[in-house]
């Protein structure tokens, strides 16, 4: 029998409640995870959470705030309010993630419909594609001063790229051995990414606060510590709430798809609620960690470094600089595979089913990276990059459809089964779109487009129509809220509106996938009560299969 080249490059189908069959909009990686498959407890989700936390961009948050005139205690104050602020949103998303076991683009087809997710799965894996190459550039310059550190002729070796691609012969070798040395991870199963996690928030906060020491012990600390603001009025107020939304929008894309990591999670709901005290200390001590260490080598170097790496340079024991840069590296490896390889692989699973799995995604991902020439978007693409952060305006309404419609539209009921049948009770209309939630997303988009334009190119003009931009991501998450709840009020879809929600695990035991490993185990708390009514499930699953 001929079976076509085409064949091959399939993913598994075998042996699922929910792909077999349908494989125009499921596979196995994108199937809710079985019992037997749910790994991360609580340990686990706290040393995701340092690890995620502990990367260059975090230590480099107060230095944009303080550059534009607020002091540092301004900064810190900034930085952990936007971090109480994006908590409840990661917390809210990451609970559907626990109770469906489901991916984020699965999951969005509940509130934006079948075709209309791709609006927010397109938006998301573009970011994701093009941070991947960014951190994995970041992550070059460290190697760069590890190999400088064992090698010091190496920081000086002979330059054989021309000067027009933006890259010198050592960063370019850095950028393959960072790149290949993420490779092992990129094939590894996200279960068993808690490792990578657990060894990433142990090493590196660590070093870090022995960086920390180093700053007060070697200096007085600086004079960074007596500069009070320097802006005032009205200035103060928009450059308050500019710093407040680029510190929530670096994590915008984790209050979307937080279900992508919180789907592997075998406890209980009610831990995702630990992001909300958790994630502002976190992150605000980081920030102060950037501060204190920059200000220290202010004093001892003559010059303000924020970049950790331009900091570490100037150490002159060849060991110290050596194992600074690999807790650097090491973070920059961490955060690349948690925000943006696995983001951008369950993206490309959903847009190409058949042929991509989490771990094809992921590899498809770094080799995007290569054809992005990220060494030149660093180097000459300032308003590229511009565009990069701004384009995060786009996740905020994204993140409030998604929250208010599990949360508020359906109380928390959803049909699991239905997410993965085009043709059910999402289906919303024949186009496979929910109107609703298209016309929020614009509604809350529009206002900042004006200064969305104005911050890719500054020679465009538009006045006071850059002020929403902002706090693009707060106008955007609050604006699509309001439009979105009322249009449900106004025009509800009687269809999707459940009396009780169908879980994962009654499907699996329906249909006896995974019965022997499931048998006789008790349910999680968020499913207790729920799992009761079974009267004439068997016969609409058989109807809809």
């Amino acid at each position: 029998m001929h079976v076509s080249k085409r064949s091959h490059l399939k993913v598994d189908q075998a042996k699922s409640a929910f792909a077999e069959g349908n494989a125009r909009w499921t596979n196995k990686d994108l199937d809710p995870v079985p019992r037997h498959e749910r790994k991360w407890g609580v340990t686990s989700i706290i040393a995701y959470w340092i690890s995620d936390a502990f990367n260059a961009a975090t230590w480099q948050f107060a230095s944009g705030i303080i550059a534009i005139g607020l002091s540092w205690k301004e900064a810190l104050g900034i930085v952990a309010l936007a971090f109480f602020i994006i908590s409840f949103v990661i917390a809210a998303n990451g609970a559907i993630g626990v109770i469906h076991h489901a991916p984020f683009p699965v999951l969005a087809r509940a509130s934006w419909g079948f075709w209309g997710s791709y609006v927010a799965i397109v938006s998301r894996a573009i970011l994701a594609i093009f941070w991947f190459a960014i951190q994995t550039m970041n992550g070059a310059n460290t190697v760069r001063v590890m190999l400088g550190a064992i090698w010091p002729s190496f920081l000086t070796m002979k330059n054989h790229i021309p000067a027009s691609q933006g890259i010198e012969t050592n960063t370019m070798i850095s950028f393959l051995l960072f790149w290949l040395a993420q490779i092992p991870f990129l094939y590894m199963h996200p279960n068993n990414l808690r490792w990578l996690f657990m060894v990433k928030s142990v090493v590196v906060p660590v070093a870090w606060i022995a960086i920390l020491i180093w700053a007060f012990k070697s200096t007085d600390g600086g004079d960074m510590w007596d500069r009070p603001a320097t802006i005032t009025g009205s200035a103060y107020s928009w450059a308050f709430l500019s710093s407040l939304t680029s510190v929530i929008g670096n994590y915008a894309t984790l209050s979307v798809n937080q279900a992508d990591f919180s789907r592997y999670s075998r406890v209980s709901v009610k831990w995702q609620l630990l992001y909300v005290p958790m994630l502002p200390i976190i992150f605000t001590f980081i920030a102060f960690i950037g501060i204190a260490a920059s200000s220290a080598g202010a004093v001892k170097y003559g010059t303000l470094q924020w970049d950790p790496m331009a900091l570490i340079a100037n150490w002159p024991n060849r060991a110290c600089r050596f194992f600074a840069a690999f807790s650097f590296a090491l973070a920059a490896l961490g955060v690349n595979i948690s925000a943006n390889s696995l983001s951008a692989a369950n993206d490309l699973t959903a847009m190409f089913p058949r042929y991509v799995n989490i771990r094809r995604g992921q590899l498809l991902c770094a080799v995007l990276c290569w054809a992005l020439v990220p060494w030149k978007i660093l180097a000459s693409a300032g308003s590229f990059l511009n565009f990069m952060a701004a384009y995060a305006v786009f996740l905020g309404p994204i993140a409030a459809i998604m929250v208010w419609d599990f949360w508020l539209i359906h109380r928390g009921k959803y049909d699991t089964l239905a997410l993965y049948q085009p043709h059910s009770i999402y289906r919303y209309n024949q186009f496979l779109v929910n109107w609703r939630a298209v016309v929020s997303f614009l509604v809350g988009v529009a206002p900042n487009l004006p200064g969305f334009i104005n911050s890719i190119n500054p020679s465009i003009e538009v006045g006071v129509g850059a002020h929403p931009y902002q706090f693009g991501w707060l106008l955007g998450f609050v604006g699509t809220s309001i439009v979105y709840v009322g249009l449900e009020k106004m025009f509800p879809p009687r269809e999707t509106l459940i009396e009780r929600a169908v879980l994962p695990d009654e499907i699996y035991e329906s249909n006896g996938y995974g019965a022997d490993r499931i048998e006789g185990q008790s349910l999680d708390d968020e499913e207790e009560g729920r799992t009761g009514e079974k009267v004439g499930f068997k016969q609409r699953l058989q109807k809809m299969l």
